[in-house]
């Protein structure tokens, strides 16, 4: 009976603490930190697979670091793989439904396959959660008013200029 009152008292602080270490922004793992400062110099300079390779070995080593979805999704933009890179995007929105960074990424890849619809949603979605102003807000309209890119299309040593 007589430690009913301290025991009250150390789980209340016990639970305090919990709540408000929880709350913080995840850290990954100190080696996939390396591996992911690894890929983003990689991407940096042109070298996209190994971008890649760094950025899945630091999610072998830290899988529920969500953001090692974003840096996968990049590279994979920038090796063409705009498919790809939405599968990543939607992976972490899965995660995180509300990450800008996330939103923002999948609809500049959706513009990038075509679909102008598909990231105006996205487009829509990013103004009603962080206004007009943010800089994925931004982003994503700039990319959606330049549209989707030329591709070059080569058919029987003709080339021919193709949107998709």
């Amino acid at each position: 009976m007589r430690f009913a009152p301290v025991a009250a008292a150390l789980s209340l602080i016990l639970v305090t603490t919990a709540s408000v270490t929880s709350a913080g922004e995840r850290v990954p793992d100190p080696r996939a930190a390396q591996l992911i400062a690894l890929g983003q110099a990689a991407l940096k300079n042109g070298d996209t697979q190994g971008a890649i390779d760094a950025f899945e070995a630091a999610f072998a080593v830290d899988p529920a670091y969500t953001p090692i979805f974003l840096d996968l999704a990049e590279a994979a933009r920038q090796d063409g793989l705009q498919g790809k890179a939405i599968a990543y995007y939607r992976e972490a929105l899965q995660r995180e439904p509300d990450n800008f960074a996330a939103i923002s990424g999948e609809g500049e890849a959706l513009v990038e396959r075509g679909a102008l619809d598909k990231a105006q949603r996205n487009l829509s979605r990013l103004e009603s959660l962080c206004g007009t102003s943010c800089p994925e807000t931004q982003a994503l309209q700039q990319r959606i008013a330049a549209g989707p890119p030329a591709r070059l299309a080569v058919d029987s040593g003709e080339e021919n200029t193709v949107t998709n």
